[in-house]
């Protein structure tokens, strides 16, 4: 059986994290196929934009501590090291040019909120849960989960959440800005969504994501400066150009 589903919706690919049995909690098997999932989807270039979500009734349980840890007594550097594989394997969602929705339709706990956090909108559903629980089972955050929290929430808020461990419901989710977006069915509001930026020119899509990463780590004449260039580059699609011709009407 696979551990990770890569299936086809049109121009929208949906990948699934399939082993339900355990909330889908990640170990080296579903690790290594979800890296190559989203190579398969990088190099795809029919793919408007991704959907990704757990099969069952949790999003990601986190990790597989044991399978994943291996040996904690190897020397630190050794260690570290190894983390940087593990993390890896899911991080390059964050690379991904086209626009990427996690539907978290139950729980995404430690390296499962990272999946969840490493997609450019998350939906929530009724029966979410977003879990930096790592000091409470006294491990220091990893994956990229600092940076990435404090990216969506702000300071204060993502250390308030990384000290404290507990797990954050839908609601309180959405109204930090954790999440997105809050519905009924996370999978098919996602879907819905990825539907409308599949619409779009994957040109438009992906310098829209780079432009907002450059906002949020340099200054405004940057940002202008990338701005003002695909903005004149984007006045050349069709799209607009239809738009200017029925405004001008």
């Amino acid at each position: 059986m696979s551990l990770v589903l890569l299936e086809s919706d049109g121009p929208v690919r949906l990948l699934t994290l399939n082993a339900p049995e355990r909330r889908n909690a990640l170990d080296w098997p579903l690790l290594d196929e979800l890296a190559e999932a989203v190579r398969t989807v990088a190099a795809d270039r029919d793919a408007r934009a991704l959907v990704v979500t757990g099969a069952g009734k949790g999003f990601c349980a986190g990790a597989n501590l044991a399978n994943l840890f291996g040996d904690l007594d190897r020397p630190t550097d050794q260690m570290r090291d190894h983390l940087m594989k593990v993390y890896a394997s899911f991080l390059g969602l964050r690379d991904l040019t086209i626009p990427t929705v996690a539907a978290v339709n139950g729980a995404a706990i430690g390296a499962g909120l990272n999946v969840a956090l490493a997609c450019d909108v998350v939906v929530a559903g009724p029966h979410a849960g977003f879990g930096p629980t790592f000091a409470e089972i006294g491990l220091h955050p990893g994956g990229g989960c600092s940076w990435m929290l404090t990216e969506r929430i702000g300071r204060g808020r993502a250390t308030a959440a990384l000290l404290e461990g507990a797990v954050i419901g839908p609601d309180e989710a959405l109204r930090i800005g954790l999440a997105d977006r809050s519905a009924d069915d996370a999978l098919a509001d996602a879907l819905g969504l990825a539907h409308v930026y599949a619409e779009r020119e994957p040109v438009l899509m992906a310098d829209i994501k780079q432009s907002v990463r450059i906002a949020s780590t340099s200054d405004l004449p940057t940002s202008l400066d990338y701005e003002s260039w695909r903005q004149a580059e984007s006045m050349q699609n069709e799209r607009f150009r239809t738009f200017m011709r029925r405004f001008a009407d």
